[in-house]
């Protein structure tokens, strides 16, 4: 069974948190929120959220996938964290996945892991010119390899089903995609 990890910084978008979240474990995918620090995080628009761990704790373990939820200033204080950076190089040198979603991709830009690579995020959050080689797509979600980005609030829905199709399979997707009663 695949596993990921979120983590969870004070400021972080509930909207995406959420149907990340909620979509991946409707897979059968094992996710594992891990706040920045212990205890309860207020997202963005003022939901809280109960990470299941702290990020200390979560990293004494092993992820097929680590997913970055946007929204401010969430996104600036994972961008922030030495932690969150040393894990997502981590994963990237080990082949494993890595996916953030509106400002998040910020954080993979500054971890230089967008540096040729063809990416999207919420509309500002990154300045292209300043990512080498990044070719920049408007797009709700984009695939490169084993990054996957996607614009914001208005496109998590689509950024979790492509998460589940890349992680458990297009057979997968379409079951969990059908059960939701999209049209």
């Amino acid at each position: 069974m695949a596993r990921v990890l979120v983590p969870l910084a004070e400021g972080c978008e509930e909207l995406e948190t959420v149907t990340i979240t909620d979509l991946l474990v409707r897979a059968g995918v094992t996710v594992v929120s891990a706040g920045l620090r212990e205890g309860p995080v207020r997202c963005s628009r003022g939901t809280v959220i109960i990470p299941e761990t702290t990020l200390d704790q979560a990293l004494e373990s092993e992820y097929d996938m680590v997913i970055l939820p946007g929204g401010l200033p969430g996104a600036d204080r994972l961008d922030n964290d030495p932690r969150v950076r040393e894990l997502l190089v981590r994963m990237a040198n080990a082949g494993k996945f890595i996916a953030a979603i509106c400002a998040a991709p910020k954080v993979l830009a500054s971890a230089g892991l967008l540096d040729g690579k063809k990416a999207t995020s919420y509309p500002g959050s990154i300045d292209p010119g300043s990512v080498p080689g990044l070719t920049y797509v408007d797009q709700a979600v984009v695939v490169d390899k084993k990054l996957i980005t996607s614009r914001g609030p208005g496109t998590a829905m689509d950024f979790a089903l492509e998460l589940i199709e890349q992680l458990t399979g297009k057979e997968n997707r379409d079951k969990v995609e059908s059960a939701l009663a999209r049209s």
